[in-house]
Formats: structure tokens, C-alpha cells, sequence
């Protein structure tokens, strides 16, 4: 019994340090899909903070409203930003850095950045 313990652990450790394969790198769809449940996710939690903040607005004003009517003495509510609702869902993918111009024109590619001619040759000062 005790030898069969001992092989099934020993077992299980070896199993436990086994290597598992690589994951497959994302294609460009999968990028694009795992982008759109990001911002899906942050939305939801957007919507979800403006459920709540609404919830604690009617609790409060319960609360204020039910104090007065029982003569209780309330101390003045402390001013809250109102909640700000996130809308409907939108998500526009964001374009691939070429699409979005974020590079140098061709024209500027052409020649070197510097030039050997000195500045006083290139930008002569006016004289006086």
C-alpha cells in the first residue's frame, strides 16, 4: 500500500512539471476579436458603475426623504458627481499603422537628415 502511494506521487510530480506545448500565435482576426471583448467588457463595467451609482442616488434620496418624515435628524448630503451614463455600445477598430499615417511621407525619406554644408551657407543672416 504504501509503496503504491509512494509511485502514484511520485508519479503526479513528474506530471506536474511537465512541459505543455506553446499556445499558437493570435492571427490578426483573433487580435481583432480579443480588442472587441476588451472593450465590450470595459463597457459592461461602465454600465455597471452607472447602475450603481443610480441605485445609491434612490437609496439616498429614500433614505433623506423616510429620515424627515420620522422626524429624525439628518446631517446635509455630502454633493457626489452625478452618474454619468455610458451609452449604447460602440467600437470602432483601431486602424493598422500604415492606414493611419503615422509615419514619415516619402518625400522626407529621400535624401539624409544632415547635409556636410555648414548653417551660414544654408541660412545667411540678412545684413544691417
Amino acid at each position: 500500500m504504501k509503496r503504491s502511494l509512494l509511485c502514484l506521487s511520485l508519479l503526479l510530480a513528474f506530471a506536474a512539471h511537465a512541459k505543455l506545448p506553446a499556445p499558437p500565435p493570435l492571427t490578426e482576426e483573433a487580435k481583432a476579436k480579443a480588442a472587441e471583448t476588451a472593450a465590450r467588457t470595459a463597457w459592461a463595467s461602465k454600465v455597471d458603475a452607472y447602475k450603481l451609482c443610480a441605485a445609491m442616488d434612490k437609496a439616498a434620496s429614500n433614505y433623506f426623504k423616510t429620515a424627515a418624515s420620522t422626524g429624525k435628524t439628518v446631517s446635509p448630503a455630502v454633493p457626489a458627481p452625478p452618474c454619468a451614463d455610458p451609452g449604447p455600445f460602440a467600437y470602432s477598430p483601431p486602424k493598422p499603422i500604415e492606414a493611419a499615417g503615422a509615419h514619415s511621407p516619402a518625400e522626407t525619406s529621400k535624401g539624409p537628415p544632415n547635409t556636410n554644408i555648414p548653417a551660414a551657407v544654408t541660412l545667411p543672416t540678412p545684413k544691417k
